[in-house]
């Protein structure tokens, strides 16, 4: 059972207990009216919390035993005071409420509080920045974890909402998802709610569904949590230049709005209290000290359990990575980011078309393995639109040459598992594949 529900189980025992004091007085002031209706409405809250019991609990629970003879002591005077026979009042009563009291003791000692925890995932590609918090809730036998992706919007340049995309499909075979639309926040009321997607209103380039911003989210739960979609390169907290570097991280909505924040390090949560401190006051610090926590990121337990031996490879993937004799080329995992494109804008175009020719020399011995970032489509289309039809063709030529890996896929870590290095721009991905103990170069444009 819900805390919630137990709360108001034990509020309704209470309440009855107050109403058994009404029972009596007016049993002594032979107010038959007033006892019927009291009796009756013991009855209902009685009927009403034994109902809830059994939906949470099953059937045959020693506390909906209790409320079932406590019911038919109601009945028995009931009867009596219709039938005008006499009743023992103080009997009566004391029996009603020594039952109320076992019913109370049951409810608080033989029912177990289980939580119910949300995990509210965006894009796929994103789901490892949760997944391994999402299992170890699983695993606990009083807690039931659900999984309900939500829908986000590109945005055109304007700000204004364009496509909505959703992608429950998406989703690993082993995650159960539930839709957005089927469960009932403000009915269910989570106890606690995660949400990788800290920016509200405020990203230029995609929106989650304004029902899902987390100035929304927090009138729902007591516990709203953030967990970041991405990890940093790893910073001096006292590094004043390095901190200010990363400080747009921390201001987000979400981490404002969240009442625990999960960073990767503890570097990283002194950073954040540092900023926050900086932007909100001093006499705010320890607000920060008790909201930010330095558990690392599900993004690195995600990483290094991902085993290459396990994953499944497409055939298609299979046909580029293999040499004629059967042995396998050098996979190099080429990363691309949002940041490096807005940068440097279309020197970043003439800088892939580069690198793609010098790898596309080398096919008989190496393996490319390209994954750009999964919104720089959307970025390109919002932010840079006059670059839209170059990336794209840049993207067209490459898949249908068909000499490298063209990865757009939600699996990052099936990419990090098969590479053998790591060529790029800068983002979390070196990050992941730094965790692995893989190589990392990063091009420069």
């Amino acid at each position: 059972m819900r805390k919630s529900q137990k709360s108001q189980a034990e509020h309704t025992i209470d309440l009855m207990d107050t109403a058994l004091g009404e029972i009596r007085k007016a049993l002594e002031r032979k107010e038959t009216g007033l006892v019927l209706d009291l009796l009756g409405q013991c009855q209902d809250a009685a009927i009403a919390v034994g109902n809830m019991i059994e939906a949470e609990e099953g059937e045959g629970t020693t506390a909906v035993h209790l409320l079932e003879e406590y019911c038919e002591l109601l009945y028995q005077i009931y009867e009596a005071v219709t039938q005008e026979q006499p009743v023992n009042v103080p009997g009566s009563c004391k029996v009603l409420r020594k039952k109320l009291v076992q019913v109370r003791n049951s409810i608080r000692n033989d029912i177990r509080i289980r939580k119910e925890v949300v995990f509210l995932p965006y894009k796929a590609s994103m789901w490892d920045s949760l997944e391994s918090v999402w299992r170890a809730a699983v695993e606990d036998e009083n807690c039931d974890a659900y999984v309900v992706p939500i829908p986000y919007y590109d945005k055109n340049p304007d700000g204004s909402f364009a496509q909505m995309h959703y992608e429950g499909s998406l989703y690993p075979e082993d995650v159960p998802v539930v839709n957005y639309e089927e469960y009932d926040f403000e009915g269910r009321r989570p106890d606690m709610i995660f949400i990788h997607n800290p920016y509200d209103e405020c990203n230029y380039v995609t929106s989650v569904h304004p029902f899902f911003y987390s100035s929304n989210l927090k009138k729902f739960t007591d516990k709203l949590v953030y967990i970041p979609y991405f990890v940093l390169s790893e910073i001096d907290p006292d590094n004043q230049e390095a901190v200010k570097g990363m400080a747009h991280f921390c201001t987000c909505p979400g981490v404002v709005n969240a009442n625990r924040v999960i960073v990767q390090s503890e570097n990283m949560r002194k950073a954040y209290i540092n900023v926050l401190t900086e932007a909100m006051g001093a006499d705010t610090r320890k607000i920060w000290e008790e909201k930010i926590l330095g558990l690392g990121s599900p993004k690195f337990d995600k990483a290094q359990g991902t085993r290459r031996e396990e994953i499944d490879i497409p055939e298609d993937w299979l046909r580029i990575i293999e040499k004629q004799d059967g042995s396998q080329k050098k996979i190099i995992l080429y990363n691309t980011s949002v940041n490096a494109l807005l940068h440097y804008d279309r020197k970043m175009l003439e800088k892939i078309k580069s690198v793609l020719e010098i790898f596309r020399s080398e096919k008989e011995a190496v393996a490319l393995l390209w994954r750009p970032h999964p919104l720089i489509e959307a970025t390109i289309a919002s932010m840079r639109p006059k670059l839209w039809e170059d990336y794209r063709e840049i993207v067209e030529k490459y898949r249908q040459e068909g000499w490298g890996i063209y990865d757009d896929s939600a699996d990052l870590n099936r990419a990090v598992a098969l590479a053998d290095a790591y060529y790029g721009d800068g983002s979390s991905v070196v990050q992941l594949c730094q965790s692995v103990g893989m190589p990392v170069m990063i091009q420069q444009p």
